[in-house]
């Protein structure tokens, strides 16, 4: 099996991340530039969907994307905390658990400068696997494709019935209204369920 696990959402606390960077820079220490029309920051929490220009208030729709792309990426993507204390533990040993008879592999949802912070993440907690694949709404089709087992908390993964392979849910408050057959709170979990996928894939 070629079994990918997913960034966002599952070894990385990405969305925690970016609402402590919005309210440091522009609610807690913003200061308006002249000339600046009046806008009122605010954030909408929880984040119950990935549209997130509706929790993240910018002006405009590219105002979130430079926050998230251009002006704080490091800070966001670099910065962010794994999302429990053991995640990195726990993905090094299914990686070294696994690796003789399937390819595991880590992937990402990213774009410009997330990709270095990513790497920087990726590097800072001491991820073992070798493989790692960015991809994008465009390419996503193409790269999430080529695995038989997602680990994901991506909704765009999760409810693409286009996808023939396993999707594991990793559950989030952002995906809570999607079903999937398969469903985790933690990596740890992943480990049980890994005995079923392979004994429904040798059956």
């Amino acid at each position: 099996m070629k079994i990918a696990i997913d960034t966002n959402g599952v070894l990385r606390d990405t969305l925690g991340k970016a609402e402590q960077v919005y309210q440091k820079f522009f609610i807690d220490d913003y200061i308006q530039e002249e000339g600046e029309e009046d806008f009122e920051y605010k954030l909408n929490l929880p984040i119950t969907s990935m549209n997130l220009i509706d929790h993240f208030v910018f002006p405009k729709t590219e105002d979130l994307y430079d926050f998230l792309y251009v002006d704080f990426p490091m800070n966001i993507f670099g910065h962010a905390a794994s999302v429990s204390a053991n995640t990195f533990n726990v993905v090094n040993e299914i990686y070294e658990n696994l690796r003789d008879d399937h390819e595991i592999s880590i992937i990402s949802d990213e774009i410009q400068k997330s990709k270095p912070a990513t790497l920087f993440f990726l590097s800072k907690y001491g991820c073992l696997v070798e493989k790692i694949n960015f991809y994008s709404k465009i390419t996503m089709d193409d790269v999430i494709s080529e695995y038989d087992v997602v680990i994901t908390a991506n909704p765009d993964i999760l409810e693409n019935e286009d996808f023939n392979m396993k999707k594991v849910k990793f559950n989030t408050s952002y995906n809570e209204n999607i079903n999937s057959e398969y469903t985790i709170n933690n990596l740890e979990e992943f480990k049980e369920l890994y005995e079923e996928l392979k004994l429904k894939e040798n059956v």
